[in-house]
């Protein structure tokens, strides 16, 4: 069971509910009739890149780029618990890449508000 600390220190996690919460307040709408809407979009992006024959590229404007992208086959690759060669063949990838807006949003430095540098005023006494 995780202690009260390691549950602080998760990152928080978000749903699709969360996704579609945040859109029907944007959209001025009642949840349950964004719920379906987001969910279509979920499921149509999955599907493309599940059809991905073998590569593809999604383009979502002021969002970002994802990808589905072909890795070669490794045929001397090397368990390193028991040395032993073995091959692992092709597969696919996924790769998402963040629009140059959203890139620099998150680019911005934190507000440091944990690791404030004291001015050393209050030492001075």
């Amino acid at each position: 069971m995780a202690t009260e600390l390691e549950k602080e220190d998760r990152i928080p996690t978000l749903t699709k509910k969360d996704v579609a919460r945040r859109v029907a307040e944007n959209m001025g709408e009642p949840i349950y009739r964004c719920e379906p809407w987001v969910h279509a979009v979920i499921t149509a992006v999955r599907e493309l890149m599940v059809e991905a024959d073998p590569e593809i590229r999604i383009e979502l404007r002021d969002f970002g780029v994802i990808e589905v992208k072909k890795t070669k086959a490794k045929p001397k690759a090397r368990n390193p618990k028991t040395n032993e060669v073995v091959f692992i063949p092709s597969r696919r990838k996924t790769h998402f890449k963040p629009s140059k807006t959203l890139r620099k949003i998150l680019q911005q430095p934190l507000a440091e508000l944990e690791y404030s540098v004291p001015d050393g005023s209050a030492d001075a006494s």
